[in-house]
């Protein structure tokens, strides 16, 4: 007899730890602004406890950093750190990329359900644009890829790509607010789609490849000589 999974809802910590993490992404939590822990929980209207763990998972995925001055704070931006992460996730991404292209050049059936799965992601990604929602377009930018990486059929993809997204939703944040047009970025989503529906691995592959080494080297070369703001504290922006 097959059962049906239940639906787990998201804990209070990881609730939290994506309400913060959505505000650093989105540019409202700044580089450097100081983090009180009480005054974020009372922002969220919880308690203490589920911030404290938010924070700790916060600060593995490189978001919040602590001083033994300041207390938490918002991590201030690293060009290296992030070109670093890029180098990564686009070898990730030309490979997810490629497989998936050859898996679809064999398996017909596959091909029209991710043309239909990814064109309903690109029409969702420019209503967000639209909408100038950039933690949509982020959020919608990682269904992407791992659309690609499912149809890749490799689970190692995601589990590896997982450290490198978490970091660089932040910097993907910072690429739609100062270094490149959002509509770019999805035209290049959907040429990726095409050359895989097409089941053109070559291509797929040297478009992924090329997608996110665009983003690391533009971002990279804003921000080399940028400097951390000054501190803010929550509540007194």
């Amino acid at each position: 007899m097959n059962m049906k999974p239940l639906a787990r809802p998201a804990t209070l910590t990881a609730q939290v730890y994506q309400a913060v993490a959505d505000e650093i992404v989105s540019g409202r939590l700044e580089s450097g602004m100081h983090l009180r822990q009480e005054e974020v929980a009372a922002r969220l209207g919880v308690s203490r406890q589920p911030v404290q763990q938010a924070m700790v998972m916060l600060s593995l995925d490189g978001l919040v950093t602590k001083s033994d001055k300041r207390g938490l704070y918002v991590a201030p931006l690293d060009p290296v750190l992030i070109q670093k992460h890029y180098d990564i996730r686009s070898a990730l991404d030309g490979l997810a990329a490629r497989q998936a292209a050859e898996k679809l050049s064999i398996d017909t059936f596959l091909v029209s359900r991710t043309e239909k799965l990814g064109e309903d992601i690109l029409a969702k990604g420019r209503a967000a644009i639209s909408q100038n929602n950039i933690v949509a377009q982020i959020t919608l930018d990682e269904a992407f890829h791992h659309l690609i990486y499912d149809v890749a059929d490799n689970p190692l993809f995601a589990t590896s790509a997982r450290i490198h997204w978490q970091y660089l939703r932040r910097a993907m944040g910072e690429v739609l607010r100062h270094v490149e047009s959002p509509q770019n970025i999805w035209q290049q989503h959907e040429a990726i789609l095409a050359a895989v529906v097409a089941g053109n691995s070559a291509t797929a592959e040297k478009l992924a490849l090329d997608h996110a080494n665009r983003a690391s080297k533009r971002l990279f070369e804003a921000y080399k000589d940028s400097v951390m703001p000054n501190e803010k504290v929550v509540g007194k922006r």
